[in-house]
């Protein structure tokens, strides 16, 4: 596991966690889809690393 996969995971998760935060504090619901997005795109370009480079 290199660093950039993992930078990108733990930001990911982060993210993740922000969508709880702001689901349970009943936030705009566009910014829960952006922050998503985010963590999706983030999840997946992570995993994907892991995969082709290892």
């Amino acid at each position: 596991m290199n660093g950039l996969s993992t930078l990108l995971i733990v930001v990911g998760l982060f993210l993740v966690g922000g969508i709880i935060s702001f689901a349970k504090q009943k936030m705009p619901r566009s910014l829960i889809v952006l922050l998503s997005i985010g963590a999706g795109m983030c999840l997946v370009a992570g995993v994907m690393r892991l995969g082709v480079w290892n």
